[in-house]
Order: structure tokens, then C-alpha cells, then sequence
């Protein structure tokens, strides 16, 4: 099979990621609101440590066209889609700079014949780093400064023709419009049936679902979300209790193996802190096999 997510955390087999294109090479850090850490010619090595981590993890990759239409932020391919149990959903980037980045989405989905069932479109905005699924039948969905009500709305109309509940949840403002802060800032499942997240950011109503889910959660310590440009809870699961995270942030780190959680970690500040993205965004997850129960 090519393609099947409905989980963050089942065994991730299929991914499709991006090479740092010149575009983000050559970025202007001002215009893409790309911070200090941001060094251009650390980035492809930044990128090829992640990917290797990906592989060492059993993790197959699909390489999407090095074009990325001038849009820097490509490289995080987390974002213009999101895949289903029955194929995938365009999304419509709320980030500005980033818009139309879904038709290179839908090149990719079409040469490797996986079906679009879904788009955001009119005045809908919605990144998939927004999205994150707590279990095969629920997705939740935050709203804030790159996913707009009417996008949230239309990913809740084509969930539900899939079977699938969906929840909204307001993200805070915190820094402001222009920085990245995702659903997927806030929280990361790192097993079935635990999440790393930001407590003090996090949606009270999303806190009460974990709660009501069972959730076990593992608090992210804050100075680290803030220094890390609330990366640290930006953490990528490759199968139940194994997940791979930025190197540098020793606190969070041992917050994972304290829960009991094995962690491989790639060093990656000057594209991810520098960027703002993460492991999860360098990724579109193609294919996590289903587990049985």
C-alpha cells in the first residue's frame, strides 16, 4: 500500500520530503520571518542528518520535486497536505508567501496515483500542522493566524464524508501573526496513548478531550519551548514510544526517556529553529501501517 495515515504515532513506512531548494538558500531571513539561527549553508546538512535519522528508522522515502516554485518554506512538506485513510487533502496556506504551495502537492499525488479527495478552497486557510489525529477516528484542528474558521469548517465537512470526528480548538496568540505557531507547536503524540505538550499554550477545552481519552501527558519545560522558538515540542513519532527530536534541548529530551520513550536525535538548528520547523514538518507522512488490536 502507498498510502493510509489516520495516526501520528503507528509505524511510519512511507514519507515524502523535500531537499532545501535554492529559494531557502538564498532566503531573505526578513522577508520568510526566519530567525538568527537561520544559516544558509548549514541547511542541506541539516536536512540530509534528518533524513538519514528517517532512514535509520526503517522510515522509506519519496523525494518531491527540488522545484518548489520560489516558495522557501516547501522544504517543510508537513503543511500544503494532509493524507487520510482514503487519500489526500489539499490544504490552502494560510502563510502568504506560501500560497499555492498545494499544486505542488497534487504534481506529487498525481504521479505517484494517490487520489485527492478533499481541497480547502475560496477564502479557506489551512495547514496541516494545524491538524493532528488522536486516534484513527478523531482529528483535532486548531484555529488561529494560518488556519481560518471557514478552513477548518471545510476540513471538518470532508472528515466527516470520511467517518472521522473532528474537534476545534483556538490557538493562543502568543508571539504574534507572523511566527509559526501550529496545533503541532503545542502538543506531539509520542505513543498511542501519550503527548508531549506546551501546558501553559495549551487549549483548555483540548486538555479536557486528552483527559476524557486518557491521555498521559509529559510536560514540555517551558524556557526550552521558548528557546527553541516552541520547537522542542515539535517531536516526530516513528512507531508507539519511538520518536525522533532536535538535538539541543537536553531538558525535553529527558523529559521522553524519563516517560519511558526511546529518542533519536539529529542536530538541525540552523534549518528548523532557524526556519521555523520542525521534524514533523520536514515530513509528509505517506503511509503509517495500521496496528492491530
Amino acid at each position: 500500500m502507498m498510502y493510509r495515515v489516520s495516526s501520528m504515532t503507528a509505524p511510519l513506512r512511507k514519507v515524502a520530503v523535500r531537499k532545501p531548494s535554492a529559494s531557502l538558500i538564498n532566503a531573505d531571513p526578513a522577508v520568510w520571518h526566519y530567525g538568527p539561527e537561520f544559516k544558509s549553508d548549514l541547511v542541506a546538512e541539516n536536512h540530509a542528518a534528518f533524513v538519514k535519522t528517517l532512514t535509520d528508522a526503517g522510515v522509506e522515502i519519496f523525494w518531491m520535486a527540488e522545484d518548489d516554485g520560489g516558495i522557501a518554506d516547501a522544504v517543510f512538506t508537513y503543511d500544503a497536505s494532509l493524507v487520510t485513510p482514503a487519500g489526500a487533502i489539499l490544504m490552502s496556506p494560510g502563510k502568504v508567501l506560501r500560497a499555492g504551495e498545494q499544486h505542488l502537492h497534487r504534481a506529487f499525488y498525481d504521479a505517484h496515483d494517490i487520489p485527492i479527495v478533499g481541497a480547502i478552497t475560496g477564502t479557506g486557510r489551512a495547514e496541516a500542522g494545524d491538524t493532528l489525529w488522536l486516534d484513527d477516528e478523531t482529528l483535532i484542528i486548531g484555529r488561529g493566524f494560518r488556519t481560518n474558521t471557514v478552513g477548518a469548517g471545510q476540513i471538518r465537512d470532508i472528515m466527516a464524508d470520511l467517518k472521522i470526528d473532528t474537534h476545534v480548538f483556538d490557538l493562543p496568540v502568543y508571539t504574534g501573526a507572523e511566527a509559526c505557531l501550529h496545533l503541532m507547536s503545542l502538543i506531539s503524540l509520542v505513543d498511542t496513548k501519550t503527548a508531549l505538550v506546551c501546558m501553559p499554550l495549551l487549549p483548555v477545552g483540548l486538555l479536557e478531550l486528552l483527559n476524557d481519552k486518557g491521555f498521559d501527558l509529559i510536560e514540555a519545560p517551558f524556557a526550552e519551548f521558548e528557546q527553541s522558538g516552541a520547537l522542542s515540542t515539535n517531536v516526530l513519532a516513528t512507531a508507539p514510544g519511538e520518536c525522533i527530536m532536535l538535538d539541543g534541548l537536553p531538558e525535553t529530551h529527558a523529559a521522553l526517556v524519563d516517560a519511558g520513550i526511546n529518542v533519536r536525535l539529529f542536530r538541525g538548528d540552523a534549518l528548523c529553529i532557524g526556519c521555523e520547523g520542525g521534524p514533523t514538518c520536514l515530513t509528509r507522512p505517506l503511509l503509517r501501517e495500521p496496528i492491530a488490536v
